[in-house]
């Protein structure tokens, strides 16, 4: 059973056909900066780590390791691990909204680099933002609709 690159980066027919190509790539493409960016920096850091650990900053570097990990499968499956996405969506969002805005609004975000780093980094949300299918999404996550019947089983039936 060999792998053929190009069927499996086509829409495969667990994909809801009304989905377009263009935030299937999207999504895979931020699979990809996942797996490779955020894992490359948290496995790193797990793996080189010396001393005992801060449990609140264990947690933070496993969950980005994690996350990481859970890409991979994304890549091939971007729709089944939307969840993800919409995971690291809210919690980028949230944590903007909790510390770096007010950070920001009271003239205190330059204080911190710590901070002042991780803000720039999170504002990059938008690319998830721009890659979720949000009328999927919604039907799917919000609505409760069941997942689309696969292309090959309608055929079949």
């Amino acid at each position: 059973m060999a792998l053929n690159v190009r069927s499996t980066l086509r829409l495969d027919t667990a994909h809801d056909a009304r989905v377009p190509r263009f935030n299937i790539y999207l999504l895979r493409l931020l699979y990809i900066l996942m797996f490779v960016f955020l894992g490359r920096d948290a496995w790193t850091h797990i793996l080189t780590h010396q001393g005992s650990w801060n449990p609140d900053e264990a947690v933070a570097w496993c969950v980005w390791a994690a996350f990481s990990l859970l890409a991979l499968p994304g890549i091939l499956h971007p729709l089944r691990l939307l969840p993800l996405v919409l995971l690291e969506i809210t919690y980028k969002v949230l944590w903007l909204a909790v510390v770096a805005y007010p950070r920001w609004s009271n003239g205190q975000l330059a204080e911190s680099p710590r901070t002042e780093h991780l803000t720039f980094v999170f504002l990059l949300v938008v690319l998830p933002i721009v890659a979720v299918p949000w009328k999927y999404a919604f039907a799917h996550y919000v609505r409760g609709g069941s997942p689309p019947v696969p292309a090959r089983a309608e055929a079949q039936a």
